[in-house]
């Protein structure tokens, strides 16, 4: 009995330095690829002491770089110019037709004897020859939509009248 616990002990003392020399074995690998992966990666990359050598090197690399629109030659970029402006224009004609039509109900006078619906169509014109030449599409944009605004919000205004018209008329009532 004495003897196999003794060789048993022994088998666990053997198997446990085993252990240990494979460990060591282990992290004296793990610690040489660590430095081998240290050293590559200093030479690849500057350590923060160094610094940058010039100001536009500090910018660099410090702010978020902008995004460079993608290249397009003269052409594209003319066609795409000329789209642009074609979609403005044919909304620029749609809205004077607009102004057109809606200044046909206009029939009445003004103090000088000239039919409103002139004034108005005199008017537009002469809006839309001040602003034939803006290039800026923020402000043809902004044009455009004043412009469809005003003539909507004119058309409303108008049929709001004509209805408080024909209201007096079925009451009796003189205009």
């Amino acid at each position: 009995m004495l003897l196999s616990s003794s060789s048993s002990l022994g088998d666990d003392e053997v198997s446990q330095r085993l252990m240990a020399s494979n460990l060591q074995k282990w992290r004296n690998l793990s610690s040489r690829i660590d430095l081998i992966s240290r050293r590559d990666a200093l030479s690849t990359r500057r350590l923060l002491h160094e610094g940058p050598d010039t100001m536009e090197e500090l910018l660099d690399r410090h702010l978020a770089k902008k995004e460079k629109p993608p290249l397009i030659n003269d052409d594209e970029a003319e066609y795409l110019n000329r789209r642009r402006l074609t979609s403005t224009r044919r909304e620029a004609l749609s809205l004077y037709r607009d102004i057109l039509r809606a200044t046909r109900f206009y029939t009445w006078t003004d103090s000088r004897g000239v039919l409103w619906r002139d004034v108005l169509r005199e008017n537009a014109r002469k809006e839309f020859e001040a602003a034939r030449f803006e290039t800026d599409p923020e402000i043809v944009t902004r044009l455009l939509i004043g412009g469809s605004d005003a003539v909507s919000s004119a058309l409303d205004k108008l049929a709001e009248k004509q209805k408080e018209m024909i209201e007096r008329k079925t009451r009796g009532e003189q205009p």
